[in-house]
């Protein structure tokens, strides 16, 4: 059993207002992988997320293969399948085959064209820096410099708007969200998955390996070569994502976060990482989780609460403001400690109850509609998660609300497909208050890349793993809202942006 660390912190610097607000950024997606087996392993991906934030019995490995196994052949044929899979079944390994990885995997789309669908929950790890690229080295033998990734799928946010704030940067075609803190001693930048569908913070070690064999990629490394601040606890943990996992040790060392200083934070460094997090087309150095400290592996606080404990920000409050590439605002930010009022209307804030018992992020969703008309979906619940790209919901859910879709069609496997130029307006209630998703979010891809006005992949899935009544509500959503959490009131708010 872990136990739970302490953690001291002091201020870097006090600060006014008494928030923080960290810029978030997209990464853009690279080329090589059809968008209905992309989207088949973010389904497969949705599944075993759900299950386990439901904490009900999740689809075995097999079944997940095999899923994979049937999309890829009916898209590429057995050429296709043998080469991605091995006699018995399972994923090469490689770097260049492994594209079938559910969560924190995101190759691309291929060069040929296919017209058949599919959809599914995405994942967020083939991302390539875009900045920050610096302070390499400490992966396998000490000092080895690994080759540089192309930083063409990072698109960078713009200067925050606002003191004490940094931007979400964007993966691809929004399917992720990034920001850059500081670690060690000297400091030295680290790119950051910011998750609100977990609760622990990790980077890689120096001696990190590879589960696919050898090291960790092309990423920045922390360790005693690099930070004279570090201290190894000795204690061992252990995180499983969707598909992901990495494991290593519980240390303490410096963290910087918009220029607030955690001194001896607690947090974990990976000494072994699965290929969804080692591969070099994975551009982000770890994975800070934002849900409550209830949820981590590490048994011990996450760095919101960190703050708030030392009176760095006022309260655990984490906000949200994530961009849409197609706006070309880059203007995602992540702020804590407070709610950032320039970035949403306020009459339309409404705050609800967590209603989720094991730590994450999950309010009562009042009713959905579609073109005004309401679908009847009511007495359901969603799980509100940065880290998923679409919607995950059970599969009657998603046939009502595709029936409502004019040119929508089912693919018989989850995925659904909707016109690139439908119109439709896809609408969830929470709290009394109406948030319309955006129509081009919901026609999330096309089908065939050179046909951007056929049928596009649908950013509503369907996944009958957890309740009959339970959601996963990703990024498809979270861009058309305002969206915060409040630990210590244990509560969601939600608003329009303005």
């Amino acid at each position: 059993m872990l136990t739970t660390q302490v953690v001291e912190s002091v201020p870097l610097a006090r600060r006014s207002p008494k928030f923080v607000s960290l810029p978030l950024r997209r990464v853009q997606q690279a080329r090589g992988l059809h968008p209905q087996i992309y989207l088949q392993q973010h389904i497969n991906r949705g599944l075993r997320r759900l299950a386990r934030m439901t904490g009900r019995a999740g689809p075995t490995h097999e079944t997940l293969v095999e899923n994979l196994e049937r999309r890829v052949l009916e898209i590429e044929g057995p050429e296709g399948l043998e080469r991605r899979f091995n006699r018995m079944g399972v994923p090469r390994r490689s770097v260049e085959d492994n594209v079938l990885e559910k969560r924190y995997n995101r190759i691309g789309v291929p060069k040929q064209s296919v017209t058949v669908a599919s959809a599914g929950s995405a994942s967020l790890a083939s991302l390539k820096k875009g900045k920050n690229n610096k302070a390499k080295g400490g992966n396998g033998a000490a000092g080895s410099q690994p080759a540089a990734v192309p930083a063409a799928s990072v698109t960078n946010a713009n200067t925050p708007s606002t003191d004490d704030s940094l931007g979400l940067d964007i993966e691809a075609q929004d399917v992720g969200y990034l920001a850059t803190v500081q670690m060690g001693t000297p400091p030295r930048d680290f790119l950051i998955l910011m998750d609100s569908g977990s609760a622990d913070l990790w980077v890689g070690a120096e001696n990190c390996q590879s589960q696919g064999g050898g090291g960790c990629g092309n990423h920045n490394f922390l360790g005693p070569q690099s930070s004279s601040s570090f201290v190894d606890s000795g204690n061992p943990f252990s995180v499983t994502y969707g598909t992901g996992s990495v494991s290593g040790d519980i240390v303490t060392d410096d963290l910087v976060v918009a220029g607030l200083s955690l001194k001896s934070h607690t947090f974990g460094v990976a000494t072994t990482e699965s290929v969804d997090f080692s591969s070099n087309t994975t551009p982000f150095d770890g994975l800070m989780g934002l849900a409550q400290s209830t949820l981590s592996e590490q048994q011990t606080d996450t760095p919101v609460e960190s703050l708030a404990k030392a009176g760095l920000i006022p309260a655990a409050i984490t906000s949200f403001k994530i961009s849409r590439l197609a706006d070309n605002l880059n203007d995602g930010e992540i702020t804590f400690g407070a709610l950032d009022t320039t970035k949403f209307d306020s009459n339309t804030l409404v705050s609800i109850p967590n209603v989720n018992q094991d730590g994450f992020w999950e309010g009562a969703l009042d009713s959905v509609s579609v073109d005004g008309t309401d679908l009847g979906l009511n007495g359901r619940t969603a799980i509100l998660d940065t880290g998923t790209t679409l919607m995950i919901v059970p599969a009657a859910d998603a046939q009502t609300i595709h029936n409502s879709i004019a040119g929508s069609a089912s693919d018989g496997q989850g995925g659904f497909t909707v016109p690139c130029t439908t119109n439709a307006s896809v609408a969830l209630t929470f709290g009394g208050q109406e948030f319309t998703i955006d129509p081009r979010d919901i026609a999330f891809q096309p089908v065939d890349a050179n046909n951007p006005t056929g049928d596009c992949v649908s950013g509503i899935a369907s996944g009958n793993i957890g309740g009959a009544d339970e959601w996963l509500v990703g990024d498809v959503f979270l861009k058309n809202a305002y969206f915060s959490t409040d630990e210590g009131q244990n509560t969601v708010s939600l608003a329009k942006l303005v």
